[in-house]
């Protein structure tokens, strides 16, 4: 294992893509205390957050093994990420089923608000901006168009869009960055709020 603790996080996750089983053995020994503690602090039931924690790492290895982890970011970032949704799953699950209600104390965690399911101004403000991006991205060169809807509309990987349009993966990154960072001037040029 002595080998392993030099490699970054992207490295142990590139090596178990490739079938290296040892590599993930690491990422979990070096993730599992921070995430399960998080995962706790969310639920605040150690049962539920052992079981989340074991699905988020089942889900981890699925993701990986199929090939379609995005190294955007950080992985701590984004197996946290995981295991934030499957704890939201969780209680809305547990909410339908019992028809818990969200006054309950030992379920105040469902009155944060970045757990709440969107209102109705939410909902009209993300069709906004989706409106938007869409209207922006029509007036992108076709190139970088093709790449990013592929990427985000299709949720292909940068070896299928390169493979489909028959140009190398550094040229579709290459495409991918000039598009978002059109996107970007776009954006302040004509004053448009992407987020909500």
């Amino acid at each position: 294992m002595q080998k392993y603790t030099e490699l970054t996080d992207e490295m142990l996750v590139a090596a178990y893509a490739q079938g290296d089983n040892a590599a993930f053995d690491v990422l979990l020994s070096r993730h599992k205390t921070k995430l399960f503690n998080y995962i706790l602090q969310i639920v605040r039931d150690r049962d539920v957050a052992d079981d989340i924690f074991q699905e988020t790492f089942v889900k981890a290895i699925m993701t990986i093994r199929q090939g379609r982890y995005k190294d955007f970011g950080k992985f701590s970032a984004w197996i946290s990420r995981i295991a934030r949704n499957l704890a939201i799953d969780t209680f809305r699950a547990e909410k339908s089923e019992a028809g818990i209600s969200s006054d309950n104390a030992d379920y105040d965690i469902l009155n944060r608000r970045e757990l709440a399911e969107d209102t109705i101004e939410d909902a009209m403000i993300d069709l906004q901006i989706e409106s938007d991006v869409r209207a922006l991205i029509s007036e992108l060169p076709d190139p970088q168009k093709e790449v990013l809807t592929m990427r985000y509309y299709k949720d292909m990987s940068f070896k299928e869009i390169a493979e489909q349009t028959g140009v190398s993966i550094n040229t579709s990154l290459g495409r991918m960055r000039y598009a978002i960072l059109n996107l970007r001037r776009m954006a302040k040029e004509k004053d448009i709020i992407l987020t909500r």
